[in-house]
């Protein structure tokens, strides 16, 4: 029997005014977003709805944005009888997965992501480090190229067969961008982001992660997790609590992550949340499967 994915995107796919006609529009979307509001030391509706724009992009606010819209459609998903076998996330969508998977409630999901954001923030603002986007030259090579390159440079989120972000400190960006370049790759982008996510830059973030995931209960979960950094299957509640620690400062291995889903049965997979970026990059890693975004009303209908 063909299983059910629901997958989850991560920073970048924000905008002001998300989950705003959810809101208004659908009681049970309202009852879940008060409860998640309610729960939060920061006027995340606000800025949810209203902006600005500079207040969303900070990475304190777009990261538990992003999971609160992801959780509220996956509850409306699951009151129309779908549910998923599988779940994944994208970097911070990781987090929208506990709480879709049923591992966090929805209101500590949220607010963990907040705690997420906010420590990654600081640590950003204390280590000079960037990212960029190598487009056209497969994983393998970029990482043989980074090996020549000084300085604290590391291949990070492996998106798809084409795309892959590295992440480190400035200097060692802009090296290794003109090399990867000398060396085929299509593009190297530097990418407008406040810090070098998912790279060893990023430890002091997951250290401070690793203490406050320790206030949270977790549960048994309803779906099974495969994980960013292993792309392993998981139920585990300290295999997961691992899995968060090592996310601050490990890979995203989307494309094992999305050949992990189809090995295990998926065919189905649910986009769930703002925009449409991992339907893009899934179908360049399987066009065999079928992809549906979940972001609106309408698609819900």
């Amino acid at each position: 029997m063909s299983k059910i994915a629901f997958v989850f995107p991560g920073q970048g796919a924000q905008y002001v005014g998300m989950g705003k006609d959810l809101y208004e529009n659908n009681e049970i979307a309202k009852k879940y977003f008060d409860e998640i509001f309610e729960n939060m030391e920061i006027d995340l509706k606000r800025v949810m709805f209203e902006g600005p724009e500079e207040d969303l992009k900070q990475t304190k606010y777009t990261q538990p944005a992003i999971v609160a819209m992801s959780l509220v459609l996956a509850k409306l998903m699951e009151e129309k009888g779908i549910k998923a076998d599988y779940v994944a996330g994208h970097s911070v969508g990781e987090y929208a997965a506990l709480g879709s998977g049923g591992y966090l409630s929805l209101e500590d999901a949220v607010k963990l992501t907040a705690f997420r954001g906010d420590t990654m923030n600081t640590v950003s603002q204390e280590v000079n480090g960037t990212m960029a986007a190598i487009i056209g030259m497969e994983a393998a090579k970029i990482e043989e190229v980074l090996a020549g390159v000084d300085g604290v440079v590391e291949a990070v989120n492996f998106n798809e067969p084409g795309q892959t972000v590295i992440a480190g400190s400035v200097a060692a960006i802009e090296k290794a961008c003109e090399a990867l370049k000398a060396a085929g790759a299509r593009r190297a982008l530097i990418l407008s982001v406040s810090g070098p996510f998912h790279s060893s830059l990023m430890k002091p973030a997951g250290e401070k992660l690793k203490a406050e995931v320790e206030n949270y209960e977790f549960k048994t979960g309803t779906a099974k997790l495969v994980a960013n950094t292993t792309a392993e299957v998981t139920t585990d509640a300290e295999e997961i609590k691992k899995e968060l620690y090592d996310q601050t400062f490990g890979p995203v291995r989307w494309v094992e992550t999305v050949e992990k889903l189809k090995s295990e049965g998926v065919e189905k997979i649910y986009e769930i949340g703002p925009g449409k970026v991992l339907k893009g990059l899934i179908r360049k890693i399987d066009k065999t499967l079928v992809v549906e975004n979940i972001e609106k009303l309408e698609d819900l209908a």
